[in-house]
């Protein structure tokens, strides 16, 4: 009887399985069998955000787990930006202990250099009635993306409109980010699954201090910290680096290195 081997992949915020780039389909080869999950408030337009909880994220990925992770032998999750954020909570609520876990950019802490000396006023404007959900989080360049190619592509795309991303969230969504980085704070030392975290040190949502935690709190952790990526490492210069750092911890010979096309290093 063959060893069935499943992964949950979870997308970032205002995001779809786009923010994941190639993951799908280089697990896929390898003989993962890949699920998706689209998040509340996802898939549609920004303004359907405003009424969704993290606890509405949770939820939906734990329906998710249970339902896929006993067909399976073994059974991993895997989450980016917020996903990787959902898929720490998620493994800390389940005691996932069927597979591994791995978080990509974790944003524990959002403290990377783009952000704006008066970030931690937004804990202020929660606290005036309506205006969180009034309020706009704009995506701006450089769009999380270091390479110059891609950064360009992606600028198209929300030129042209097209669904791969959220132009925009409420600051609404913004503060369910914050009570899910305060859970993920407050419980992950519970996690005991085999964990990789990758993050970039150029990262300019979440700083190296989110891996750092991670390293600390987590007893069975592996860091991979790349070099020439900003906070999207699934699509920037580094991705194929973290693709081959996903399937090493899984077990899997890594996919035979190519030339990264339009890679910078400025």
């Amino acid at each position: 009887m063959s060893v069935r081997t499943g992964a949950l992949l979870i997308h970032g915020l205002g995001g779809t399985q786009f923010d994941l780039g190639s993951m799908h389909k280089v697990l896929q080869r390898a003989g993962v069998e890949t699920h998706a999950v689209t998040l509340p408030g996802h898939g549609s337009q920004p303004e359907d955000l405003v009424p969704v909880s993290y606890e509405d994220w949770l939820d939906t990925v734990t329906a998710s787990y249970r339902e896929l992770a006993p067909q399976y032998d073994t059974f991993h999750v895997m989450g980016m930006c917020l996903g990787s954020l959902l898929a720490l909570a998620l493994c800390e609520r389940v005691q996932h202990s069927k597979g591994k876990l791995v978080t990509l950019a974790p944003p524990v802490f959002i403290d990377g250099w783009s952000t704006p000396w008066y970030r931690q006023l937004r804990h202020l404007v929660y606290c005036i009635p309506g205006m969180a959900s009034r309020m706009k989080v704009e995506e701006d360049e450089p769009f999380g993306i270091k390479n110059a190619t891609v950064r360009a592509i992606v600028k198209a795309k929300f030129a042209r409109g097209d669904n791969f991303h959220y132009r925009w969230v409420p600051l609404a969504c913004i503060r369910q980010v914050d009570r899910l980085r305060k859970k993920v704070l407050a419980g992950a030392q519970r996690i005991t699954c085999p964990t990789l975290v990758v993050h970039a040190r150029e990262d300019e949502l979440t700083s190296l201090k989110s891996a750092e935690f991670l390293q600390a709190a987590l007893p069975d952790v592996r860091v991979v910290v790349l070099e020439n990526s900003y906070h999207m490492i699934c699509i920037d210069n580094d991705r194929e680096q973290v693709t081959n750092s996903v399937l090493e911890f899984f077990g899997y010979p890594p996919v035979p290195p190519r030339r990264v096309r339009g890679a910078d290093k400025a």
